[in-house]
C-alpha cells in the first residue's frame, strides 16, 4: 500500500499592524503551539488529459496550487496557497474514529478551549478573517472525503465519468456530516431511512457544533513524525517526481485496482480445494506404447497371483509362529503362577541339599568300615570253599593211589606213597561221610542216586562251629555300623521318600537333576551292608525278600501323581540299576572264589537267581549288557577250571570192571558218576550262557573226552544202558526241535555210535527190551538215520512205530 504524501500548507501573510513580524512559513513547518494544526486537504481525483493541459501553466509554477485568478496571485502573495507533494503516489485509508468516552471528550473540549482563548489572546484582529477560512476549509474537506470514499465505492471503470471540476454542494456535506454523526451514535450503523437522523440532530444541535468542532479541531493538518526510512523513501520518492504524468496516472489506477480487488470466502473456499485435489496427470497421446496380448496380461496377472499368494503364506506362517508364542507364554505363565512360592521353594531345596551332603558325609565316612566287613565275610565263605575244594583233590589223590596200589597186587605201599597211617585214616574218614549220606539218602527213599554223585563238602564239626562264630561275629559287626547314625541316613526307605517328595514337587527339577542315575551309587554301601549275610548260593534267603528290594521296589513302581514334561519315568530303572551295580559285582565274586560247580544244589540257586535277574530286572541296556557279560564269562571261566580239576575217570582191566565189588570197580563208579553230575551242572546254563559255549563244554570237553571213554570200555548191559540213558536225560530238548533231514548234533555222533553199537550186540544176544532201550535214546537224540538203517539191516519192523512210521 502507497502511503498518501503529506501536503504542506503555506499561511497567509499576516499585515504589519498585527504587530508581529511575520514571515512566510517554510513548506512542512509545524503549526503555532496555541493553534490547532490544520486538517489535511483531501487528495485530488485524477484528471483528464484537456484538464491536464488547462492546468499546466499553474503547475508548472513552482507546482503551487491557487484558488485565485492570474491577476489577483501577481499583485496579492497573501493568497491562500497549497504546495503539491513531490510524489503523486496517494493511498486512501479508511478511517473508523471511535468514539470517545464522555469523560475523554470533555477533556479534548477543554484543551480546545484552552487552544483557542490562547490563540485569541494573541491574534484578536484576525479572529474573524480565520474563522471565515476554517468554516470554508473544513466545507472543503467534508467534501474532498465524500468525494473520497465514493471515488472508493465506483469502480475504475466509472472514475473517468467522474468531472474533476465537481464539488459537492453544501447540502451534500451537511447530510454526509449528519450521517456520519448518526453511525456513531448508532455503533457505526448506517440507517436506509436518515429522516429519523434529522430530527435527532434537531434536538442535539448544540452539543452536535461542539462535536463538529472538537473533531476539526483534532484533525491532523500535520504529518506526524516519521522515522528515518520513511524520510528516506520520502526523498527518494521525490527525486522521481519528474516522471510524466501518464506515468503517475496509470499507477494511481493500478493502486486503485489492487485496493477495490477484494477475494470473498467463496473464491478462498474453491481456492483451497484446488490446492487439496492433487493434479490429475495428463496422459500424452504422442508416446506410443507397446502392444498388449492376452499371454501378456495373463501373465502378469498370474506373477501378481503368485506374489500375493507368498505373501499370504508368509503372513500364515507369521500368524502360526505368533500362535504357538502365545500358547508358550501362556503355558510359562500358568508354569510360573504354579511355581510362584520362591521363598519355599527355595527352602526346600536347601533342605535337600543339606540333607545330601550329610549322608554323603555320613556314607564317606562308614564306607570304610563296610568294605572291610564285606572283605572279612566273603573271605570266610572262600575259605570254606577252598577248604572243601582242597580236601576233596587230596582224597581223590590218596583214594586212587591206593586203589593203583591194590590192582598191583602189593600190599604195603612203597616209595613213599603212603604214609602210613595218616593217610589210612583219612581214607577211613572219606568212607565214612559217604556211608552218613548213603544212611539218609535211603531215609529220603532217593533210589535214583548214585555214589559219587554227592557233592561231598561236608565240614567237621569243629570246622562247622569255627565258621558260625566267625560269621556271627562279622554280622554283630555290620549291625553296629549305623547304630549312632539317625534313621534318616541309613534307612533306604526314608531315604527314598525323601527323593520321592522331591519328584512329587518338582518333577521337572528332579529329572534334571539326574537322581535316578546317582541313586544306584547312593544306596550302595547300605545295600551292601544287607547283603553281608547273602550267600546267592544258598535258598535260605531271597533276593526279592530282602528289605531293601522291597524298598527300592516300591520306589522304581510308585506313580508319579504330578503332571511332568516327560512321559517316561526313569525311576523306573532305579531297581535294575542297582541290581547291576552292586548284586551282579557280588554274584560275580561268589562265582569266582566260592561256587562249586560239583555242587548241584549251589549250581541250581545260583541259575535260578541268574535267570530272575536277567529275565526281570536287568534292562536290555549297553551298562546291563555289560555287567551280565562280565558274570557269564566268570561262570564259563569257573567251568572250565572245574572240568580241568575236578573229573578224573580212572581206566583198570576188564576183570577189575566187572567185579562190583572191587575197590576199584566202586571207584571207576564213583569217578564217572561225579562227572555226570558235572555234565548235568554245566547243562543247567543253557539259556543263560551262550548255546555253543554250553555245547563246547558239556559234549565235547566232557562227554567226548571222558564219559565216552568209560561208556566204550564198560560191556553192554543194563548198567552201560542206565548210564547212556542218564547222559540222554542231562542234554536239553531245545537243542533237538530244530533239527531236519533225520541227523544229530555233531558233538553226538561219537556217542550215537556207541548206542548203535550197544543195540546190535544186544539184538545179537537176543536182549529185545534192552535194544529197544537203546532205539528210543538215538530217537531221542534225533538220530533218526541211524535207527532206521538198523532197522533196514535187522529187519525190526515192530520197531518202526517209535519213530512215527
Amino acid at each position: 500500500m502507497f502511503r498518501r504524501a503529506p501536503r504542506t500548507f503555506s499561511a497567509r501573510r499576516r499585515p504589519a499592524s498585527s504587530g508581529s513580524s511575520s514571515s512566510e512559513e517554510e513548506p512542512g513547518a509545524e503549526p503555532a503551539p496555541g493553534r490547532a494544526p490544520a486538517p489535511a486537504p483531501a487528495p485530488a481525483p485524477p484528471q483528464d488529459p484537456g484538464t491536464a493541459a488547462v492546468e499546466g501553466p499553474a503547475r508548472s509554477r513552482a507546482g503551487v496550487l491557487s484558488f485565485g485568478s492570474e491577476e489577483e496571485r501577481e499583485g496579492d502573495e497573501d493568497l491562500f496557497k497549497i504546495k503539491k507533494p513531490s510524489f503523486n503516489e496517494v493511498t486512501f485509508r479508511i478511517q473508523k474514529k471511535k468514539s470517545l468516552l464522555p469523560a475523554q471528550r470533555e477533556a479534548e473540549e477543554s484543551k480546545t478551549e484552552i487552544c483557542d482563548l490562547e490563540s485569541g489572546t494573541g491574534n484578536s484582529e484576525d479572529t474573524d478573517e480565520e474563522k471565515k477560512e476554517e468554516e470554508s476549509y473544513s466545507s472543503q474537506s467534508e467534501d474532498n472525503n465524500s468525494a473520497d470514499s465514493e471515488n472508493e465505492s465506483t469502480p475504475p471503470g466509472r472514475r473517468k465519468d467522474l468531472s474533476p471540476v465537481n464539488i459537492p454542494s453544501a447540502a451534500c456535506i451537511e447530510s454526509a456530516r449528519r450521517k456520519r454523526h448518526l453511525a456513531r451514535t448508532q455503533a457505526d450503523y448506517l440507517p436506509l431511512d436518515v429522516s429519523n437522523g434529522r430530527q435527532v440532530s434537531r434536538r442535539r444541535e448544540s452539543s452536535e457544533e461542539s462535536e463538529d468542532e472538537s473533531d476539526m479541531k483534532n484533525l491532523n493538518f500535520a504529518p506526524k513524525m516519521r522515522t528515518l526510512r520513511e524520510r528516506m523513501t520520502e526523498h527518494m520518492v521525490s527525486v522521481s517526481d519528474e516522471s510524466s504524468e501518464d506515468e503517475a496516472q496509470m499507477k494511481w489506477e493500478e493502486q486503485q485496482i489492487k485496493k477495490a480487488v477484494k477475494l470473498s470466502q467463496e473464491i478462498y473456499s474453491d481456492a483451497s480445494l484446488c490446492k487439496s485435489q492433487p493434479a490429475k496427470p495428463k496422459f500424452d497421446t504422442s508416446v506410443s506404447l507397446p502392444p498388449v496380448s492376452l499371454e501378456i496380461v495373463k501373465k502378469r496377472l498370474t506373477e501378481r497371483i503368485t506374489s500375493l499368494q507368498d505373501v499370504h503364506c508368509a503372513h500364515q506362517r507369521e500368524y502360526e509362529k505368533y500362535m504357538q508364542d502365545i500358547e508358550s507364554s501362556k503355558m510359562t505363565v500358568k508354569e510360573l503362577e504354579k511355581n510362584s512360592d520362591a521363598a519355599l521353594n527355595y527352602k526346600f531345596y536347601r533342605g535337600m541339599k543339606t540333607y545330601v551332603e550329610n549322608l554323603i558325609n555320613c556314607l564317606n565316612e562308614k564306607l570304610k568300615y563296610i568294605n572291610e566287613l564285606e572283605l572279612a565275610a566273603h573271605a570266610l565263605l572262600q575259605q570254606r570253599a577252598m577248604a572243601v575244594l582242597k580236601r576233596r583233590q587230596d582224597e581223590l589223590k590218596i583214594e586212587s593211589a591206593y586203589i593203583q596200589h591194590l590192582t598191583t597186587g602189593k600190599d604195603k605201599p612203597t616209595n613213599g606213597r603212603l604214609e602210613g597211617d595218616e593217610k589210612m585214616e583219612i581214607l577211613k574218614t572219606c568212607e565214612h561221610r559217604r556211608t552218613c549220606r548213603r544212611q539218609v539218602r535211603e531215609q529220603s527213599q532217593k533210589a535214583d542216586h548214585h555214589e559219587g554223585m554227592s557233592s561231598d563238602d561236608e565240614l567237621t564239626p569243629t570246622e562247622v562251629t569255627e565258621f558260625q562264630e566267625s560269621k556271627d561275629n562279622i554280622l554283630e559287626d555290620s549291625r553296629k555300623i549305623f547304630e549312632d547314625v539317625h534313621t534318616d541316613f541309613c534307612d533306604i526307605r526314608k531315604i527314598l521318600l525323601k527323593f520321592q517328595e522331591w519328584k512329587e514337587k518338582f518333577p521337572d527339577s528332579y529329572c534334571d537333576a539326574f537322581v535316578s542315575f546317582c541313586l544306584p551309587k547312593l544306596l550302595n554301601p547300605l545295600i551292601r551292608v544287607q547283603l553281608i549275610n547273602w550267600n546267592p548260593l544258598e535258598s535260605s534267603t531271597d533276593l526279592a525278600e530282602m528289605p531293601w528290594f522291597r524298598a527300592v521296589e516300591e520306589f522304581s513302581n510308585a506313580k508319579n501323581s504330578s503332571e511332568s514334561k516327560r512321559d517316561d519315568d526313569p525311576d523306573q530303572e532305579v531297581l535294575p540299576r542297582v541290581i547291576e551295580k552292586t548284586v551282579l559285582p557280588k554274584i560275580a565274586a561268589f562265582v569266582q572264589n566260592v561256587w562249586d560247580p560239583l555242587s548241584t544244589s549251589q549250581t541250581e540257586n545260583l541259575v535260578q537267581l541268574c535267570r530272575y535277574i536277567f529275565e526281570k530286572q536287568v534292562p536290555s541296556k549297553s551298562e546291563g549288557r555289560k555287567a551280565k557279560e562280565d558274570l557269564i564269562k566268570e561262570v564259563v571261566l569257573r567251568m572250565k577250571k572245574s572240568i580241568e580239576e575236578d573229573v578224573f575217570i580212572p581206566l583198570y582191566p576188564k576183570s577189575t570192571v566187572e567185579d562190583k565189588s572191587s575197590p576199584g570197580s566202586k571207584f571207576q563208579e564213583r569217578r564217572f558218576w561225579s562227572a555226570v553230575k558235572l555234565l548235568s551242572n554245566v547243562l543247567l546254563w543253557n539259556g543263560i550262557v551262550q548255546e555253543d559255549v554250553v555245547r563246547d563244554l558239556g559234549l565235547s570237553k566232557l562227554l567226548n573226552r571222558y564219559l565216552l571213554l568209560n561208556l566204550l570200555n564198560t560191556p553192554p548191559g543194563p548198567d552201560n544202558i542206565e548210564k547212556c540213558t542218564k547222559v540222554v536225560v542231562c542234554l536239553p530238548e531245545r537243542w533237538f526241535e530244530d533239527l531236519g533231514n533225520g541227523s544229530t548234533l555233531p558233538e553226538l555222533l561219537n556217542f550215537c555210535q556207541h548206542l548203535l553199537q550197544c543195540a546190535r550186540v544186544l539184538h545179537k544176544n537176543n536182549h529185545s527190551d534192552e535194544t529197544k532201550e537203546v532205539i528210543l535214546l538215538l530217537v531221542k537224540v534225533k538220530a533218526l538215520h541211524i535207527v532206521e538203517d538198523f532197522i533196514e539191516e535187522y529187519k525190526l519192523e515192530y520197531l518202526k512205530s517209535i519213530i512215527g512210521k
